[in-house]
This record gives structure tokens, C-alpha cells and sequence, in this order.
């Protein structure tokens, strides 16, 4: 995608580290993800479009997706649902690609000597998969997950807040980046700046104005534009 001029125009205020979300972001994985949810849900009687279910899942940790499905259904998953969804999700992830221009925004951010970090509501075991998957496991030295803080993923502040501590700056100096409503919510409880981007597959026609609403100051739609907005 050509970069817009005036979205990939540089921004006027220097950060002392970026901080990405992992999941359509970094890599596109929400709607390898979402099929799998489909399917395994259909095969207990849940049936979404879907739109409909990457609106209830992306974003979300696993836990906040099943308590949504008990109250709204009243579904409770059988015993052998982790381990069957756990299997599904590790074959599919497997295929998983980066985000088209993710591995030279990274580079960029590298060459350019700014600190960056990816902190993701994904499973460690499903962070590391994804990243290795895509390629991008050199690429991304510092990378967070709700474990390292207690469970307390997004959009609870703690995992932007961690993965700032680990790099030595303080969370109102750094941009992240989101693609989800909790993402954004997350970062801006932590006192970051939040861009919302929107380079995955998963993102539809209403997804800005949701992350505008929850305090993204800037939308993008690439990572082309990505870096023009950051000058590299």
C-alpha cells in the first residue's frame, strides 16, 4: 500500500521507545485464529459470522472470550476443549505471516537506535510460536506476556507499564501501537501515546472510530506509513 502523505506525515514529538501489540500488528494471526474459533465452536452449537466473533475475540485474552460466551450463551466448554482448541491454534499458527512491512519497521527501529518491545495478551507458548512462525524472533528481543505481570493483561496498564520498565523508559515516553479497543485501552491507562494501525486482515469499516474513541491520537493503515510517521 502507497503511503497517504498526510497519515504518513512525521510526527512532531520524538518517543523514547515503541511498543507493539503482537496479534495484527506484528503478525496477522487474528483470522487464522478466528477459523479455528468458528469451527470449534460450530461443533457445540455456537454459530457466529465472522465479523461477529473478531469482534468479541480480538483483542481479548482467552479468559475474557470464555466469560463472555457463559454469560451471553450460558456455554461452559467441556474438559477437552483446551486441549483441542490448544492443538487446532498451534497447527494454524504455524502459517502464520508477518504483517506486510512489519520485519522493516522493526529493522528501521533498529538501525535508528530506538528501543522497541512487543507486549501481547497471547499465551507465552503462543507468543513464541507466532514470532518464530513469521520470522521475526531476531527481530524482537523483548517480548512481554500477561505471565510476567501477574496475569494482568490488557487492557490493564501493567504489560505496557513492564515492557517500558525493561527498557529503561518511562511509559509517558513511549508510543504504542494497537490494532484492538483493549489494546488502546491498555496503552493509555499506562500514559503512553497510542497509534492505532490497521494493516491486518481482520480490521473492518467501524474499527478507527473505536480506537479513536478509546484514545488512539492517530490512525494508520500500513506500516509504510508507519515508519513515515515515525521518520525512519
Amino acid at each position: 500500500m502507497t503511503a497517504s502523505p498526510d497519515r504518513a506525515a512525521p510526527s512532531t514529538v520524538r518517543f523514547d521507545a515503541v511498543l507493539f501489540d503482537l496479534d495484527g500488528v506484528l503478525v496477522d494471526s487474528e483470522m487464522l485464529a478466528n477459523r479455528v474459533w468458528l469451527d470449534l465452536l460450530a461443533q457445540h452449537g455456537l454459530t457466529f459470522t465472522s465479523q461477529e466473533f473478531l469482534e468479541r475475540s480480538v483483542g481479548s485474552s482467552f479468559k475474557v472470550l470464555y466469560e463472555g460466551l457463559k454469560r451471553d450463551f450460558g456455554w461452559e466448554r467441556p474438559a477437552d476443549f483446551d486441549a483441542r482448541s490448544d492443538a487446532a491454534l498451534a497447527a494454524a499458527f504455524e502459517g502464520v505471516l508477518p504483517i506486510e512491512g512489519a520485519p522493516e519497521t522493526l529493522q528501521a527501529l533498529a538501525r535508528a537506535g530506538v528501543p522497541y518491545a512487543v507486549a501481547s495478551n497471547s499465551r507465552r507458548d503462543r507468543l513464541e510460536l507466532k514470532v518464530r512462525a513469521a520470522g521475526l524472533e531476531a527481530l524482537l528481543p523483548h517480548r512481554l506476556d500477561p505471565a510476567l505481570v501477574g496475569g494482568h493483561g490488557k487492557p490493564a496498564p501493567d504489560l505496557y507499564q513492564a515492557a517500558a520498565r525493561q527498557l529503561g523508559v518511562a511509559a509517558a515516553r513511549c508510543l504504542v501501537i494497537e490494532d484492538s479497543l483493549t489494546g488502546v485501552q491498555a496503552g493509555v491507562a499506562a500514559g503512553a501515546t497510542v497509534w492505532g494501525l490497521l494493516a491486518g486482515g481482520h480490521t473492518h469499516g467501524g474499527t478507527g472510530a473505536q480506537l479513536q474513541a478509546a484514545g488512539a491520537s492517530r490512525l494508520l493503515y500500513s506500516h509504510a506509513e508507519l515508519r513515515g510517521a515515525l521518520g525512519l
